[in-house]
């Protein structure tokens, strides 16, 4: 069994590999990109208020803003590279810094220092550093590089490193971004660009910065986390502190009133989406009947206050009730009808009706043997209990609007938040894996028929 769990472990990184690798594919391929919609805000504020200086491309952005969103999102490479950029086994560029080599005027600042405009050029670093950089090129190669207020000063030393851009380069990069012909490009000049290479991504716990938020995803869902934990222990608690007794109730007074009774109350439930249900709570239980508050978790006027204190529990108690009854009203059929099939078929075994024969009451027959198996079905779904982490519903956080995993996602797919969408879908994907590991695992323990071999 030590061999299965093993090979089941070494699959995870490879699942997770091909899983994010496909996810990566179709954010690159969908329309409507982080790039694509920063052009589409900027072609909006061009035709309210007119365009700025500088080499206007589609969308009414420059040059120098479309190459900067490429270089923040890897649309700049291929998209093999860029995955690995994300994933933090290729070296990311940073504080990029760029400058042409063309003819200054002689007001310009650093002028005096340039005697061939063609082979040199000043470059201001940016990632706040401010400083001068003087670059000298011999055909495609940056054959000197220093600092202008201190030129004994080591470039590389400080982790910067130096190539230059062909003009041939420029355009290869305006074809990829157009999906034009070569010779309908802009003339380009050559180029000196200056940036920080560094190793920054999913490995190194970098998920990127959320475009839509201005936050760094990690923080963004480390946010959401103890709502998703809030909700996911108390929907747990109450699914199986319901389902599991129902279910063995329903099995020992099966075709009953009780039974028939209660399987229409449960079907019910699994039928009216949770949504829709809010939806109704909302508009008849808050809004017009004033029980319950319509949105939120928290009142604003007790939002200072410590969480454990009694007016905040309370507080909190009473936005809960409305989203946790959405969250538990479609949960209880499948618990419930597998706890009652499955203790059912271990009633109607040999075992249990020789134990009976023999002299053993209902009572510790149903509990003492027949449950003890019956348990094992419902004990593979706890290894899922993992993803409660990353738990929420899309249209029910929505509804109530609680500021949960599941609403994150939502408004990462609206805003095409391509850091946010990978994050969270590499975190809830590992998780599931992970789940599905501790479900055997657990069957494994308490059942020992089962043998992985």
């Amino acid at each position: 069994m030590k061999d299965y769990f093993i090979r089941r472990l070494l699959l995870v990184p490879v699942t997770m590999l091909g899983v994010t690798f496909l996810v990566f594919l179709i954010t690159r391929a969908a329309p409507g990109g982080p790039l694509e919609k920063a052009m589409m805000e900027a072609q909006m504020a061009s035709d309210g208020g007119g365009s700025g200086g500088g080499r206007q491309q589609a969308g009414g952005l420059d040059e120098e803003t479309i190459e900067a969103n490429e270089e923040e999102f890897g649309y700049d490479k291929p998209v093999g590279i860029a995955y690995l950029q994300w994933l933090g086994l290729w070296q990311r560029e940073r504080a990029i810094s760029k400058s042409e080599f063309y003819e200054r005027g002689e007001d310009s600042l650093g002028s005096d220092l340039i005697r061939d405009p063609e082979n040199e050029t000043l470059v201001v670093l940016k990632g706040g550093v401010g400083r001068e950089v003087f670059v000298r090129k011999d055909g495609n190669t940056a054959t000197k590089a220093f600092y202008v207020d201190a030129p004994k000063e080591s470039l590389s030393g400080n982790g910067w490193k130096v190539r230059i851009e062909s003009p041939r380069d420029r355009k290869l990069r305006w074809v990829r971004r157009e999906g034009k012909k070569i010779d309908k490009a802009p003339d380009y000049k050559p180029r000196a660009v200056i940036y920080q290479a560094k190793l920054s991504g999913v490995l190194q716990g970098d998920f990127g910065q959320s475009k839509q938020f201005g936050d760094p995803v990690l923080s963004l869902i480390g946010d959401r986390i103890p709502i998703a934990l809030y909700f996911g222990i108390l929907t747990t608690i109450i699914t199986y502190s319901v389902c599991l007794p129902l279910g063995i109730l329903k099995a020992i007074k099966h075709r009953t009133f009780l039974d028939n009774a209660t399987s229409i109350l449960i079907f019910v439930g699994y039928s009216v989406p949770g949504f829709a249900l809010g939806a109704l709570m909302v508009v008849y239980l808050a809004a017009r009947a004033g029980w319950f508050p319509m949105f939120g978790l928290d009142s604003p006027e007790l939002a200072d206050l410590d969480w454990w204190t009694w007016e905040r529990i309370v507080d909190r108690a009473h936005h809960t009730v409305l989203p946790l009854i959405c969250y538990v009203v479609g949960s209880f059929a499948f618990l419930t009808m597998m706890m009652k099939n499955s203790l059912m078929d271990n009633l109607a075994s040999d075992y249990v009706r020789t134990a009976v024969a023999k002299g053993v009451n209902y009572r510790r027959a149903v509990f003492k043997h027949a449950f003890r198996n019956s348990i094992i079905p419902v004990a593979s779904t706890l290894g899922q209990l993992i993803t409660v982490l990353v738990g929420g519903s899309i249209l029910i956080e929505s509804v109530f609007d609680i500021q949960g995993f599941g609403l994150l996602q939502y408004q990462a797919l609206l805003g095409r938040d391509t850091p946010v969408i990978m994050g969270t879908l590499t975190i809830a994907a590992f998780l599931l894996v992970v789940g599905n590991i501790l479900s055997d695992f657990i069957v494994a323990m308490i059942d020992p028929r089962v043998k992985f071999n």
